[in-house]
């Protein structure tokens, strides 16, 4: 499972497309965040978020935190292992090698 950040699309469904727009709305509620920070959190999947920080974004945007982070299921992939092709196909099977000196025959 992963996380889909909504964040930018939440601003722009209100019309808000500027990231400095939050600043101001952020600093409201008691979070003081740099341009380049808010920038960041709104381009980018926050990898940890600050409780406050998700309290003040729902709150701004009148969400909730499903409305701001989205599960999304990964598709799983499967390794082969070695040991499948070692088998051989069907009624094929591997001749093992015979490793020879020179001097021998």
């Amino acid at each position: 499972m992963s996380a889909r950040w909504k964040l930018r699309e939440l601003m722009a469904s209100q019309g808000w497309f500027q990231t400095t727009d939050l600043v101001p709305l952020l600093a409201e509620r008691g979070i003081h965040l740099s341009r380049e920070q808010v920038f960041r959190l709104v381009t980018k999947p926050p990898q940890r978020l600050n409780m406050d920080v998700l309290v003040a974004l729902c709150d701004i945007l009148s969400c909730t935190p499903s409305d701001l982070i989205e599960a999304v299921e990964d598709p799983v992939t499967v390794q082969k292992t070695g040991t499948d092709e070692a088998r051989g196909i069907g009624e094929l099977r591997p001749i093992p090698a015979r490793i020879r000196r020179p001097d021998q025959t």
